[in-house]
């Protein structure tokens, strides 16, 4: 089935990704810890990374696919590049304008960003010039966007799940080289690291360029025009985005409340990386490939098609969530242990970022329900009713965010918990909402299957968690402070592998998977 394999391409190419992400991870808590230099680094990353996972991991394009899809099904492959090639050049007039004005007013804009900064003026001078150096990305990443969608919608995805891998092997070049200069955890270091994800952008842009050349499909900048087809796309466009990347900004929020607390700001970033793992390679593939596929199907009147995509993208993606929260929550210390402690790295960052861990999977499966979800919007090109939900989640996880930090701070407790509690309510708030009023219109009604499957995923994932905490709690000695490296891999190796196993045979005992459907998965 052309669904499945496109699934797991881009799930494919994006746990490639994710692999190299997890070296670049390591490698910078080693570097950096969650000091100065790193929380400084962090929140000039974050704004930039923001508009990366909202344009690149599909939140424009659930405007620009659908509208483009039926340029291109309706009037043919010239009129489309003519669409395609007018929101090119009216995005990149906005963003150019944009850049320029966040650069310049960067020592005001950064009250906002990292308010918490401003009690330490070497922290936020330093937080200014990182920012200013890393913003330009965003102009890169926006156009990558939009190219991605277009070869999405022929449905290639090689090179737009890509781009992410180039971001973190151009990253973890920077860091050895901020070493080989001899920049150690100090603010030239954050340079070279900014520097590189400058670098990256450009790096991005040119092999999405090159896809789009060997596809037969090139763009030229035109001069920007306001045509109704441009009115239709930021009509749709500016709720699209909102409602497709309220995850992004309820952590872009967390970020800023973060900054009130020493260290909080890189002990996020690092749980936010660990937990956006199964989110990237699972809802993002699902988001990235479901949009496009029920466009056509809807185009082509092929309502049975439309079910049966929804239905079996909502299987697909619990199947691997449901355990990854389980595993997530259960063992976050060896986790956290085994990637991230060493050098500037210590241990008290270790139980910091294991809380966040365990706060951050629990709400997982809501975050990946967003993104299977919003396309059945999307494609029929209501972009309103996800925007207006993604805004109550949205003041929820702010009005959370901001009254638990104090809160918890009171009463002695981590104060950012308090941000992860929040954001995970907020996620499972909006994902709820996207369900109810999809099943009350009857655009996602669940099948026999699927009503048969989810039960026995959970069941499954928990046998598993079971087994997890068992495993953990024996080889507990093996992650403590005074613990060698290897050991811990070697630990963390076993409590991984203990739970594959138990997962992969849960899964047949319980009936959520049997041979028949594995069969046929691996073929398709």
């Amino acid at each position: 089935m052309k669904l499945y394999r496109s699934f797991a391409t881009v799930g494919g190419l994006t746990m490639v990704s994710r692999v190299f992400g997890f070296i670049r991870d390591i490698a910078f808590a080693w570097a950096f810890g969650s000091g100065m230099v790193a929380d400084a680094f962090n929140v000039a990353f974050r704004f930039p990374n923001l508009f990366r996972r909202l344009f690149g991991e599909g939140a424009f394009n659930s405007a620009f696919i659908p509208l483009f899809a039926k340029e291109l099904e309706g009037n043919g492959k010239d009129e489309a590049r003519a669409f395609a090639e007018e929101a090119m050049s009216g995005l990149f007039a906005v963003l150019i304008g944009l850049t320029i004005v966040a650069i310049l007013t960067m020592p005001w804009l950064m009250y906002i960003l990292a308010p918490g900064f401003a009690a330490t003026p070497e922290k936020f001078d330093l937080a200014v010039l990182l920012t200013q150096i890393t913003f330009p990305y965003l102009l890169c990443m926006s156009l990558v966007a939009l190219f991605s969608g277009v070869l999405n919608t022929f449905g290639k995805f090689v090179e737009s799940s890509s781009v992410s891998i180039v971001l973190n092997l151009t990253l973890l070049a920077a860091i050895f080289t901020g070493f080989a200069l001899g920049f150690h955890n100090d603010p030239a270091g954050g340079i070279v690291q900014a520097i590189g994800v400058f670098v990256a952008g450009v790096l991005q842009l040119w092999l999405l360029i090159d896809g789009l050349r060997r596809n037969n499909f090139t763009l030229k900048l035109r001069r920007p025009r306001m045509t109704p087809r441009m009115w239709r796309l930021v009509k749709l466009g500016i709720p699209g985005v909102i409602a497709g990347g309220v995850t992004q900004i309820n952590i872009l929020i967390g970020t800023i409340i973060a900054s009130m607390q020493g260290g909080a700001v890189s002990q996020l970033y690092y749980a936010d990386r660990l937990y956006e793992l199964p989110l990237a390679i699972v809802g993002i593939a699902i988001g990235v490939v479901l949009l496009p596929d029920v466009s056509r199907h809807l185009r082509a009147g092929n309502h049975e098609a439309v079910h049966d995509a929804q239905n079996r993208s909502l299987e697909f993606s619990m199947l691997l969530t449901f355990p990854a929260a389980v595993a997530l929550a259960v063992v976050p210390q060896p986790i956290v242990s085994a990637l991230f402690e060493r050098g500037m790295f210590l241990a008290s960052d270790t139980a910091a970022t294991s809380a966040l861990l365990a706060v951050f999977a629990i709400g997982l499966p809501g975050f990946v329900l967003i993104k299977v979800f919003s396309p059945s919007y999307f494609a029929r090109e209501d972009t309103k009713t996800p925007m207006y939900y993604a805004m109550i989640s949205l003041t929820a996880n702010t009005l959370g965010s901001i009254g638990l930090f104090f809160l918890f701070r009171s009463y002695g407790w981590m104060p950012h918990l308090g941000i992860a509690v929040a954001t995970t309510l907020g996620g499972l708030l909006n994902a709820s909402l996207l369900y109810a009023t999809l099943a009350r219109r009857g655009d996602f009604v669940l099948d026999r299957r699927v009503k048969r499957t989810l039960p026995r995923i959970v069941l499954a994932s928990a046998l598993m968690g079971v087994v997890l905490w068992l495993v953990a709690r024996t080889l507990s000695h093996h992650f403590g402070p005074e613990a060698a490296e290897w050991s811990r891999f070697l630990a963390l190796f076993a409590i991984v592998g203990a739970g594959l196993i138990t997962y992969a045979v849960a899964v047949f005992l319980t009936g959520a998977l049997d041979r028949r459907q594995l069969r046929s998965f691996i073929k398709r």
